[in-house]
């Protein structure tokens, strides 16, 4: 509606003038609609004016003239956070000290938007549209799926410390209280009559490395790929059910009672310690190296205006202070001063052999040789339904 029309419609004019007063009328009507457009004109010049002085226009890639983000003209900002799902309880930790610390110094006020889920489903998310500032996910293959869609800049794991990982664990083995199956190996689970949980890998970042920790266990003992192959396949039939995502593993572990045993991340039983709960488990001496990369979203950012703000959150999870939550809840620090604390070498215990994705030929390859559509693991899985 036209602001002529929005101030005219309030105004009734009868249908027809009184008898005698038809010339009088029409010069009162004349005036006041020039009355009514001069204003008109005048909040047009006027809505120009401020336009013009108090709203400069925004720049590619979110900023300013003069140079300032969106995000830095206001007192608050938002930060979009996709992570994986057993990441919850160190970033809530974690978090908090981050905004005050944010409001100390630059007298801004953030807020963050969390999302947590299988480290798959979130890549597939923030691919389709989710509009995440910053990424934690479980695995450096996520991350460059977001790379290849175009939305993270090439090079983004050298602009962070340690090649861009920022937590890690490895593979443990729950049992049922009193391990009344006498779960204690890799090999123990591909036994008769043991149910073993742990996620799909097809959903889970998870799942992908607990597949890795049994297959290199066989080859990074001296075995052979058929051997590895057979162990694995052993494996996976006594399977009843592959969950979307750790969390959901341990749910059905822990809360519908299923399996004699559970593959999962090492932080996740032990956060369950923490949580009050008192998990059987045991850590193989042969294990991977789980590395979980974070990463910003750089072409979320500039449209958002929060590179600064994100840039200062991925650099502050580096610091002691932001490692030692993630070891509280189960992660092995990547700060080498906090590793060596009194507390977390007695938390962590060694591992004999531990091997990483690069050592099995990098995310790449494994991706293709293990878990693409009709790789080795959707073998597996055909030979079991037969």
């Amino acid at each position: 509606m036209s602001p002529w029309q929005r101030l005219t419609q309030h105004l009734h004019w009868p249908q027809q003038p009184p008898a005698g007063t038809n010339q009088s009328f029409k010069a009162l009507k004349r005036f006041v609609s020039l009355f009514l457009v001069g204003i008109t004109l005048s909040l047009a010049v006027a809505s120009c004016g401020q336009g013009s002085t108090n709203n400069p226009v925004a720049t590619p890639g979110g900023a300013t003239p003069g140079g300032a983000s969106p995000a830095a003209n206001k007192g608050n900002v938002e930060l979009t956070l996709v992570s994986f799902a057993v990441t919850k309880a160190a970033h809530e930790a974690i978090i908090p000290k981050f905004v005050q610390q944010w409001q100390k110094e630059k007298g801004q006020t953030v807020t963050f938007n969390q999302s947590y889920g299988g480290s798959g489903s979130q890549t597939r998310a923030v691919i389709d549209g989710l509009e995440a500032d910053i990424v934690h996910l479980a695995l450096a293959l996520d991350t460059a799926k977001i790379e290849k869609a175009g939305l993270i800049q090439p090079g983004w794991e050298k602009e962070v410390p340690n090649e861009g990982i920022v937590s890690k664990s490895v593979g443990a083995i729950v049992t049922r209280e009193g391990n009344p199956k006498g779960i204690n190996t890799w090999e123990d689970l591909s036994k008769d009559g043991v149910k073993v949980i742990t996620a799909d890998p097809k959903t889970s970042g998870v799942a992908r490395w607990n597949f890795l920790a049994l297959w290199g266990s066989v080859v990074k003992t001296g075995g052979d790929e058929t051997k590895a192959l057979d162990f694995t396949s052993k494996v996976y039939k006594n399977v009843p059910i592959l969950t979307k995502d750790a969390r959901e593993a341990t749910d059905v572990f822990f809360k519908q009672g299923q399996g004699d045993a559970l593959i999962n991340y090492e932080n996740e039983i032990l956060l369950a310690g923490e949580k009050g709960e008192k998990p059987t488990y045991t850590i193989p001496e042969v294990n991977v190296s789980i590395d979980n990369p974070i990463a910003i979203v750089d072409k979320n950012v500039d449209k958002h205006g929060t590179r600064e703000v994100a840039e200062a959150f991925v650099k502050f999870l580096y610091t002691p202070e932001a490692q030692r939550e993630f070891a509280k809840v189960g992660f092995r620090p990547v700060d080498a001063t906090v590793a060596a604390e009194p507390e977390f070498v007695k938390k962590y215990a060694p591992i004999k052999t531990l091997f990483t994705a690069q050592d099995l030929g990098g995310w790449k390859d494994i991706q293709q040789k293990f878990f693409d559509d009709g790789a080795v693991f959707d073998k597996i899985q055909g030979s079991i339904k037969q």
